[in-house]
This record gives C-alpha cells, sequence and structure tokens, in this order.
C-alpha cells in the first residue's frame, strides 16, 4: 500500500489512482527568467523520487512539469537585458535541463509551455465568462469572480476574511479583492501582448497551469482532473488554491486527489529568497560539488520538511555516497556483471519509499545492507560464493540507482570527482616517477611523492593491476 500526504486533507492517506495502472502527475516548474536555484533543484528531485517509486511500485507514470514563459518577471528580465522574451526563456529553460541532468532527475513525459498553449488558455477564458464565473474589466483585463465558487479556500484552508491579500494584484476595477487575473490586457510599450478574441494581451500565471494540465491528458470523466498536483509549498496559496478554483469553475471537475508539496530550503536560517540576496544557484553549487553529490544531500531530509542547507552537513552526508561506491567497487572487483537483487532488501527499500517517501527509513534500511554485504563479503571464503554474493549486490544497487538515483557512476570515476585536467596529469606524471624511483630502490623518493601526493588530497593504493588514485578530501 502507497501512502502520500495530501495538503488538502492535512493527514497521511493511502494512494489509489483514478485509473491504474496510470499515474497522472502535474508539477508546476519554473518560471524561466532566472537561473535555477536550489528550492527548484528540491522540488525536481522530490518528483522525481515519487516518480520513481510509482514506477517501481508496478504503476505506469505520466509525469508532466511546465515551463512558464510568459510573465511580469520575464518581461522586466527582457528589457533589463535588451533583448526578446523568446530568447531569454529558451536561453534559461536550456540552463534548467542541464542542471537536472547534473542532479539525475530524469525528465518529464512532457513540458508543456505557456506560450505554446495560448490557444487552450483563451479557449478556457472564454469558457469561464461564458459560464458566468469570470468577467472584463473597462481596461480589457479579465478576472475571475470568487464569490460564485463556494468552496474557494477550501484547498489551502485559507480564511479570505483574515487572509492578508498583499499578495494579490490590486485593481480598483475589480469586484473582489480576492479576484485573480485570468487575461492582462496590453498596456502599451515594455507590456507583452497576443493578439486574441478576449482582445490583445497575455494570460494571467494561475489560467496557463488549469489550461496546460487539461491539454496534457486530463481525465474529462472522472471526479479529478489528475491523481497528484505538486509543487513547492510556497504555491499552495495563492497559485494551487486559484488553480483548483478556475478548474472546477470551468469543467466541474476537482483539478487533483492528491496535492504533494515539498518544504523550503533554508540557507543560513533563512527561506531562500532572491529578494534576501541567499538564493545559491545550481549551476555555482555543481561548480563545488558534483551532481550526484548534491542530490544526496538533497534528498536526505524527508521532502515536507524545511531543509537547512549546511556545507558541513552535506560533506558529511556525502559520506554515505562514499560508502556505497566503496561497496560497489569491491564487488565489481569480485563479480563482472550483476546478478539477481535480494528481494528481502528491495522488498524494505520500496516499502520505506512508499511510505510518503519515507527517505529516513529507506537509508536507514541501505546502511544497514551496506554493513551487512561487505560483512558477508568479508566472511565468504570460498571463491565461488563470494563471486555470486559479489552479482548479488551489484543488482542490489542497481535497484537502489533506479529507486534513488544514486550509485550510478563507476567508483574510479567517483573517487577521482573534483580533480580538474591539470591536476590529473600532474598525478599521472608522478605516479610514473614513483614507479621509476621503485624500480630503483629508491624508496625514500617514492615515498616522498606519496607524501606529496597526500597533500594535495590525493590518496595512491598499489594494486596487481597497477597503482591508481582517489581524491581524499
Amino acid at each position: 500500500m502507497i501512502y502520500l500526504f495530501d495538503s488538502h486533507r492535512k493527514q497521511k492517506c493511502p494512494f489509489k489512482p483514478l485509473k491504474a495502472p496510470d499515474v497522472l502527475i502535474y508539477v508546476c516548474g519554473p518560471t524561466v527568467y532566472d537561473y535555477s536555484h536550489l528550492g527548484h533543484a528540491r522540488s525536481a528531485i522530490t518528483f522525481d523520487l515519487l516518480s520513481r517509486m510509482l514506477t517501481l511500485s508496478g504503476y505506469r507514470v505520466h509525469l508532466v512539469k511546465n515551463f512558464t514563459d510568459i510573465d511580469d518577471k520575464i518581461i522586466a528580465k527582457a528589457l533589463q537585458k535588451n533583448t526578446d522574451i523568446h530568447t531569454l526563456t529558451e536561453y534559461f529553460i536550456k540552463g534548467y535541463l542541464q542542471d537536472m541532468q547534473a542532479l539525475g532527475v530524469q525528465r518529464p513525459k512532457l513540458e508543456p509551455r505557456a506560450s505554446v498553449h495560448l490557444g487552450g488558455i483563451v479557449q478556457l477564458v472564454q469558457d469561464l465568462m461564458q459560464k458566468g464565473f469570470a468577467y472584463q474589466t473597462p481596461n480589457g483585463d479579465v478576472y475571475l469572480d470568487t464569490s460564485l465558487d463556494q468552496a474557494y479556500g477550501s484547498l489551502s484552508g485559507h480564511s479570505l476574511e483574515l487572509e492578508s491579500l498583499s499578495r494579490i494584484e490590486d485593481n480598483p476595477e475589480k469586484k473582489h479583492p480576492q479576484d485573480f487575473a485570468l487575461w492582462k490586457a496590453y498596456k502599451g510599450e515594455g507590456d507583452l501582448g497576443y493578439a486574441s478574441v478576449l482582445g490583445k494581451g497575455r494570460p494571467g500565471w494561475h489560467i496557463e497551469c488549469s489550461a496546460m494540465v487539461r491539454e496534457s491528458g486530463a481525465y474529462t470523466d472522472t471526479p479529478y482532473q489528475i491523481d497528484i498536483h505538486g509543487g513547492g509549498t510556497d504555491l499552495f496559496f495563492p497559485h494551487h488554491e486559484n488553480e483548483a478554483s478556475q478548474t472546477r469553475c470551468a469543467f466541474n471537475q476537482e483539478l487533483a486527489q492528491f496535492w504533494v508539496h515539498n518544504g523550503f530550503v533554508n540557507i543560513s536560517g533563512e527561506k531562500m529568497s532572491k529578494s534576501l540576496g541567499n538564493s545559491f544557484y545550481i549551476k555555482d553549487a555543481l561548480k563545488v560539488y558534483d551532481g550526484e553529490v548534491l542530490r544526496n544531500y538533497l534528498l536526505g531530509v524527508h521532502y515536507s520538511a524545511i531543509l537547512n542547507f549546511s556545507s558541513d552537513d552535506l560533506a558529511s552526508q556525502k559520506k554515505r555516497l562514499d560508502k556505497l561506491y566503496r561497496l560497489k567497487k569491491r564487488a565489481l572487483e569480485l563479480a563482472p556483471a550483476p546478478s539477481t537483487a535480494n528481494p528481502t532488501f528491495a522488498h524494505a527499500m520500496l516499502e520505506s519509499m512508499q511510505d510518503d517517501l519515507n527517505i529516513s527509513k529507506a537509508l536507514s534500511v541501505l546502511e544497514e545492507h551496506v554493513h551487512l554485504s561487505n560483512e558477508k563479503l568479508d566472511n565468504t571464503t570460498n571463491k565461488v560464493d563470494k563471486k555470486h554474493g559479489a552479482g548479488e549486490i551489484l543488482a542490489d544497487l542497481l535497484f537502489v540507482e533506479s529507486l534513488l538515483g544514486l550509485g550510478g557512476k563507476d567508483p574510479k570515476v567517483y573517487f577521482q570527482l573534483g580533480v580538474d585536467t591539470a591536476l590529473k596529469e600532474y598525478i599521472n606524471t608522478q605516479i610514473a616517477l614513483r614507479q621509476e624511483a621503485k624500480k630503483a630502490k629508491d624508496f625514500a623518493r617514492a615515498d616522498a611523492i606519496r607524501q606529496a601526493l597526500s597533500g594535495h588530497g590525493i590518496a595512491l593504493m598499489d594494486t596487481p593491476n597497477g597503482t591508481i588514485w582517489e581524491k581524499i578530501i
């Protein structure tokens, strides 16, 4: 049985797809006006883990993650950079996809963009107007009349009477303060506008997602359009509340049967925010840490909790990954290929993740398994049995890779991460000089070379197949 915490019901609930074996998931992706940051990374990894878990549980996952490429911030950035919207958004979409690849995040089935779905967006706004749920103001803007949706506020639990409306666009032409824009009329030079039956303008932020959900394979014959809608906690209100409202009004369906939200990333004890000047770009983090090392750290805290980013914690948690690769390296030396995974181990790992992505339990199971696997190899003297055990270990690690996205590298490559080309050339030269010194029985010189490399954080290991090296710090 799979359990997920539903943000709407505010409790962990059994998950049953609307139409098994298919599972429809829509995740709010980035607004592409800047480089992606650790908050984007955490959200992407969360729903990547969810997708992997569901797939290994036997479901056929249809994951959709959009790009918001029409937005006030994008327009402002394009003006600032003196470039066009398309060039700007394409640049940042490309960067985002590169960052996701480095983090081991599998690409969704679909990656819709607001600019490609303008026809569907306009049609949805028209439908809401024709059904009486939306109105157009004298200046051409179109708003949803939230007073006509009796369930408005029920998703997030926000009380409109008590809720500060400071985040909601202020316009004296609106009927009610909480009404939100579906279509923004073109304001002239410096704005972005598309010709449409609604007049020249552009979509509001919230309507984009409802239209893209509908056009990305949503169900039309069930009480809910999709199984799971996800995103960061900061999107719950007003974005997801407004999405749910306009979908309910337009289609007489709820948008999703489960709402899943990942927690914030804090840096120096503050919520990561560009306005605070502490936004940690993924591209900058990747200059210091390998993508898998960063992934290992970001998935180590339950997705719903706040993650307090710390370089010390990241280095500490890397030790877990080191142990995984040390075991893989050992197994590869004994077995040429994986055999069959240990079913007890695989079940325990998957069962942990089926409990609302209980990563702490899954990592505990993994740590114990790594310890027992090393112990088993230590205590097995028969070469055939040892080879069989190593093959099983390799299969177990393949399962870990498929579930958590960890452990997929060649151990030799992993233990040499963070060493640039110039240092690699220096290391290889020193290893060759050390071999010459050993042949000449100049062991003092050979030891001096080893010590010098150790000062660079490089450890040498002499094996039957020659000398290999690893980065140790």
